[in-house]
């Protein structure tokens, strides 16, 4: 990779100045490795048949069938994760929902199932892996129609939206369609299954945080489930770090024809360095390592163009959540009774789920990441006024000094002096690692590792020329994720004239 010459300069300073090796935040974690190994394909592929058989999982529904309709299949899931491990807290999450719209036709209880694995040290601090166990049939689109950009009105795009087929839609045909066969075995079916699985595989270990495998309902009907947990998480200070969201990881061969079961995209948001965008560079980075053949593609979107899923109502609530799905979609058998077992492939939805496993794992036994905002003064005063603004390098005069501000500065007008300060258990943490880009890259291009230290001098690299992250390195070899030095706009300042 060809730096440009701040980061050479960079480099150049950082070796003459501290010890370095790649070792002391890039190795993977035997235990880690174990769990994928236990992952299996056989025990994803009977989940999916299990799934499959229900017909339907339309959140509308009849509730009261026991062995057809969503009342059957969340049942079946919420005792199927209690079988797991005696470890495993497995409960369902109840919400009564009122008649709304079409969608939501008549009153509705509606059942999330949530299995928390309490974590050991930080279990406040929540890991969530997840997926959406309703289905939908929407019955009245024409056969080979696309559910593409614009058509997923259930999960997303509004019921106006340009080709939307269900905009002509009638109560009464939602009413019809709520108990046609939904076998919804690609969507999501194959992120439940996934989800199940690896709240089989990770109940049997023990973890720094908590890890909550979520399956959602009412995905279809305008991400009723995962808006109503995600309010709940921020009504009660939930401390949530990130949320792995899967939904659509079931096919490996597109609509169109092109093929490949070697990768698979991570949507997060269109804001450079936002806590969701960190997340899917954390996927990237910890996901090629344990599993090289994979190729994760961060896309820098909320979702796929005009459509939606259950990590943005997370997003909405100020949390870091991200989409995991396939690039290969087949849009003729979303939403129809063909998206059955058969129309997609199980050792690609296996693949995925390692993926996730491999993320949630490394996240759940690393640190918390490091702050890099001063903390508050004393007396009630905002962040980064005064001594302190200044000191984090805030400009004079500028709105009024007092706005909250990064901990970095310029040491001697032309050094990059960076501080930070750990959030969780200090004894947990090894050291720290800087991480730098150019203002251009998605990408973090230089890690320095620095040691167990809360302050550190680039010397000669200024802070204006290039990106700035921290993250804590655990006694274990886990990496938290990065916490970026983002410096908030400018505000606007209304100026007095005299008439």
């Amino acid at each position: 990779m060809k730096l440009s010459r701040t980061l050479l300069a960079t480099a150049v300073s950082i070796g003459l100045t501290s010890a370095f090796s790649p070792a002391d935040d890039k190795s993977v974690n035997p235990k880690i490795q174990e769990m994928m190994g236990q992952v299996s394909e056989a025990r994803i592929k009977a989940t999916l048949e299990k799934l499959e058989s229900f017909g339907t999982r339309n959140t509308m529904s009849n509730p009261d069938d026991p062995v057809r309709g969503v009342g059957a299949a969340r049942n079946w899931i919420l005792k199927e994760m209690t079988s797991y491990s005696p470890k495993l807290q497995v409960r369902f999450e109840k919400f009564r929902v009122k008649k709304q719209g079409q969608r939501i036709f008549k009153d509705v209880d509606l059942y999330n199932v949530v299995a928390y694995l309490p974590g050991k040290k930080m279990p406040e601090t929540v890991v969530v892996v997840s997926a959406h166990y309703d289905s939908l049939n929407l019955g009245t689109r024409p056969a080979g129609a696309a559910a593409g950009p614009g058509t997923d009105a259930a999960a997303g795009g509004g019921a106006g939206a340009p080709g939307n087929t269900t905009a002509n839609m009638t109560l009464a045909d939602f009413e019809k369609n709520a108990e046609l066969p939904a076998p919804g075995v690609c969507d999501d079916g194959s992120g439940t299954a996934s989800v199940m699985e690896l709240a089989r595989v990770m109940s049997q270990y023990e973890f720094d945080k908590t890890l909550a495998f979520v399956a959602f309902a009412g995905e279809e009907q305008g991400l009723i489930g995962s808006s109503l947990q995600a309010a709940k998480a921020k009504k009660e200070n939930q401390v949530i770090e990130a949320v792995l969201n899967n939904d659509i990881i079931g096919t490996d061969t597109a609509g169109n024809g092109r093929m490949g079961n070697g990768s698979v995209s991570v949507y997060s948001d269109e804001t450079m360095d936002s806590i969701s965008q960190q997340l899917s560079r954390y996927v990237r980075d910890v996901g090629e390592r344990y599993l090289p053949s994979m190729k994760i593609n961060t896309i820098f979107m909320g979702d796929r163009l005009g459509r939606g899923g259950d990590h943005t109502p997370f997003q909405w609530e100020g949390f870091a959540a991200v989409r995991i799905s396939t690039p290969n979609e087949i849009y003729a058998n979303q939403h129809r009774a063909t998206d059955l077992l058969a129309n997609m492939s199980v050792p690609y939805t296996t693949k995925v789920a390692k993926v996730n496993l491999v993320a949630a794992a490394s996240l759940a036994l690393a640190p918390k990441a490091p702050i890099v905002m001063p903390e508050p003064r004393a007396g009630g005063g905002r962040q980064g006024g005064g001594a302190a603004g200044a000191a984090a390098g805030a400009a004079p005069g500028a709105g009024g000094g007092r706005r909250p501000s990064p901990m970095i500065a310029r040491g001697g007008g032309y050094d990059a002096v960076l501080r930070w300060r750990a959030a969780g258990p200090d004894d947990d943490i090894k050291g720290y690692t800087i991480v730098i880009r150019q203002t251009t890259s998605p990408y973090w291009e230089q890690e320095i590792y620095v040691g167990k230290v809360n302050t550190y001098t680039l010397k000669d690299v200024s802070i204006d020329d290039a990106k700035f992250g921290i993250k804590a390195i655990g006694v274990n070899g886990g990496e938290s994720l990065v916490t970026s030095y983002a410096y908030p706009p400018r505000q606007k300042v209304e100026i007095e004239t005299v008439p």
